[in-house]
């Protein structure tokens, strides 16, 4: 008789057996294969399904007692679910086995894959909880990682070993930070043109690159950094000054806060204008406002004239700012009062708008999109001086360069 590979093995059929006498194991097989012959066809003969591997070795489990014998067969298959359902089947047709009446029914057809899959959840069980007390968990690794690598990167630069990131000499533009732990930080995400200041007190390293470099300085957001702007500001010119949220230190942001900060960069002379005067913003000079005699018109008409007058003011005010832009490709971001909330490259200025609240008027060197006036309306802004438009905002109101105040 042929034998099946067990690795072949798909099913089990499960039948118990009950006789009625005595019997041995080579009666029952020889029973099994008798009285199915001719019962399912030449292609589902016991006999030739053997001889070709697709049954197994059939064993059978007997037990006799008080004259009787009952136990349980076993028939391994490696056919598909329905022929070994129709091989089942046919062993209950089985009647005597020798002299003995005989019941046989199937109790089951196990399948093996199920058995195996049982047996590697089990052991996956096993192995995972072994590693998980071996090994420490992905957060901790992660962040063991990040911590090389981000040490690896850190380097020493200039006489005075200052912490910095690889791409100083590399990069035209640079960012001073206040200490080594910022820099690390920034080194996080990917931010490589960093250098520390080791100090509120500037070092001729630092002061070397401020000019050779564009400078931005990256404060925290406390009061400490009003003292590192009087400190440069007696030594040096900067480029542009970008503070951390209030409350809050560079060496804690996130990348979000850190990118959002550096777009919301102000130039050098506005952020020592603040200090200046008393850390307040930086007030941009308004013409005065025409005086209308209340004897001549009502309360009402003075207010309204006033308005016009300082309307036509402020956008005098934001022609000038306009022509101070023209070939940058950048823009100002202004309060109510013509401050300047922040600079930004034109190409940014849609998704930096979207970030920012309070912003009452937009000075830019390019043209408005339809972009741009989707986002002038939803956030309020009140006027937007470009140099063209191809789309313009339902309520705000666009002045281009070939506008008259």
């Amino acid at each position: 008789m042929g034998k099946i590979s067990p690795v072949s093995i798909k099913y089990i059929v499960h039948a118990s057996l009950d006789l009625t006498g005595v019997a041995e194991r080579p009666d029952i097989i020889g029973a099994v294969f008798g009285q199915t012959e001719g019962l399912l066809g030449s292609e589902l003969e016991l006999r030739e399904l053997q001889k070709s591997g697709r049954i197994g070795r059939i064993d059978v489990r007997l037990e006799s007692r008080a004259g009787k014998t009952t136990g349980e067969i076993l028939l391994p298959s490696s056919m598909g679910k329905t022929e070994t359902a129709v091989i089942a089947a046919a062993l209950e047709t089985i009647e005597r086995v020798g002299p003995c009446d005989a019941k046989i029914k199937v109790t089951k057809i196990e399948d093996v894959r199920v058995a195996k899959r049982s047996f590697v959840l089990d052991r996956a069980k096993e192995l995972l909880q072994q590693m998980i007390t071996e090994l420490p968990d992905s957060q901790a690794f992660t962040a063991l990682l990040t911590q090389n690598i981000r040490t690896a990167e850190l380097v020493e630069y200039g006489k005075d070993r200052l912490p910095a990131g690889p791409d100083i000499d590399e990069s035209e533009e640079i960012i001073i930070v206040e200490g080594r732990a910022d820099v690390v930080n920034m080194l996080k995400y990917g931010i490589k043109n960093v250098i520390s200041m080791k100090g509120a007190k500037p070092t001729d390293t630092v002061i070397d690159l401020t000019k050779k470099k564009i400078t931005i300085l990256f404060l925290d957001g406390d009061r400490g950094g009003d003292l590192i702007i009087k400190n440069l500001a007696g030594l040096t010119e900067l480029d542009f000054v970008a503070r951390a949220p209030d409350g809050k230190e560079v060496e804690e942001l996130q990348q979000k806060e850190i990118l959002k900060a550096l777009r919301l960069k102000i130039p050098w002379d506005q952020a020592k204008s603040e200090l200046k005067n008393g850390n307040g913003p930086a007030i941009t000079a308004m013409p005065e406002r025409s005086v209308v005699a209340v004897s001549a018109t009502s309360s009402r008409e003075t207010a309204m004239r006033s308005r016009d007058s300082d309307a036509m003011g402020q956008v005098k005010t934001m022609k000038t700012m306009s022509d101070e832009l023209l070939g940058t490709r950048g823009a100002f971001i202004l309060d109510e009062q013509l401050n300047v909330l922040g600079r930004v490259p034109v190409k940014e200025l849609e998704s930096t708008l979207q970030e920012i609240d309070g912003v009452y008027a937009v000075v830019m060197d390019g043209e408005v999109t339809q972009g741009l006036a989707k986002i002038a309306d939803s956030n309020g802004i009140k006027y937007i001086v470009a140099q063209s438009a191809i789309a313009r905002p339902l309520k705000a109101r666009v002045i281009t360069s070939s506008d008259s105040a």
